[in-house]
């Protein structure tokens, strides 16, 4: 078996802060009025603006796509092209895509079901059908790059993201892929606010122009996020991060669990990846303090990858990333209002 352990060579983005290779200049960020549909009142959230995917990738055709699907395509081939990875030269049945998502192509669903309870199960559009499956982001994805190793799509409840990854790095430490592109994310539809809003999860700002307080709910937000992961890692490859054990539990003892997962190490740099939570993270935060100490570096939750839910972690490790002190050792953790948790050890280069 590999001993060596997989490395982030690549990360693509497409989210609030737009299409983007590589690391983002996370500046501060607030969330925009919602116009794309009505409501009685000011609704804000974190969105896409939108874009020409063909603009980014050449060649790129996305019509009948789901956002979802095209936002996977242009994330994915920006992180190739941020880790420099030539397919021509690979093997591209040893390349494999793992996708998270919390509702998949939640889009084209809405559109198929509504067009049944408006036309009948014989007036729907059959071209739409099989674009509201689960796993259509993957599927575009390796379709797309001629991609023929294992493509999985992961759907659970707060870390489908971070099971997406621990997957990927295990499938590439037990030599079954050479290459992994992990992808995670949603789009937020009309349908899918007014629910948060009606099970009153969503933060005071949502509702009013006020700053992003520490108050309850969370502010939901869409986008993509795409990470090339390496086994035996090209020797002009960029090095972001080098990825350590890590391990995901719908429950148990979370202090007990991460202690074990970290041994005798205490990380640099805790990075708190609160999916759903509240915006301030507090309970995460006071977890971590419990675990690494009252001197280490705890990058908080960020409401803009916390709004994503069960798929923001890819965007909670970005935005640390991106604004990480210095190499060292981090601790990546998240835990669900469910009593679950995720954590991953990670090398920063």
């Amino acid at each position: 078996m590999n001993t060596t352990l997989p490395v982030l060579t690549g990360i693509g983005s497409v989210t609030p802060y737009g299409p983007l290779a590589g690391l983002i200049s996370a500046a501060p960020l607030e969330p925009g009025a919602i116009t794309a549909w009505t409501s009685p009142g000011l609704r804000r959230a974190f969105l896409v603006e939108p874009f020409r995917p063909a603009s980014i990738v050449p060649g790129l055709k996305t019509r009948r796509l789901d956002r979802l699907s095209a936002w996977a395509l242009v994330a994915a081939s920006l992180a190739l092209q941020d880790a420099g990875v030539d397919l021509n030269l690979m093997d591209r049945s040893r390349i494999a895509v793992f996708f998270a998502s919390g509702f998949g192509c939640v889009e084209l669903t809405e559109a198929f079901y509504q067009s049944a309870a408006t036309n009948g199960w014989a007036g729907t559009d059959p071209i739409t059908f099989p674009e509201t499956l689960g796993n259509s982001p993957a599927s575009h994805v390796a379709l797309f790059h001629d991609l023929r190793g294992p493509n999985v799509t992961v759907s659970s409840k707060s870390f489908a993201a971070e099971s997406a990854l621990l997957q990927a790095a295990s499938l590439l430490r037990h030599e079954q892929a050479d290459l992994a592109i992990v992808l995670a994310g949603d789009t937020l539809t009309q349908a899918v606010y007014e629910w948060y809003e009606v099970a009153q999860l969503l933060a005071p700002a949502c509702f009013s122009n006020e700053p992003i307080s520490s108050a309850g709910g969370f502010i939901p937000s869409e986008g993509m996020v795409a990470m090339v992961l390496e086994g035996a890692v090209r020797p002009a490859a960029r090095r972001y991060a080098t990825l350590g054990a890590g391990r995901w539990a719908a429950g148990g003892d979370v202090q007990a669990g991460v202690r074990q997962l970290l041994g005798d190490e205490l990380p640099e740099l805790t990075i708190c990846a609160g999916n759903g939570a509240p915006c301030a993270s507090t309970p995460l935060t006071c977890s971590a303090r419990d675990l690494v100490g009252e001197d280490a570096v705890i990058y908080p939750a960020q409401a803009v990858a916390a709004g994503m839910g069960e798929a923001g972690g890819l965007l909670h490790l970005l935005l640390a990333l991106s604004s990480r002190p210095g190499p060292g050792k981090a601790l990546m953790l998240g835990r669900s209002a469910h009593g679950g948790y995720a954590a991953l050890r990670l090398e920063l280069s």
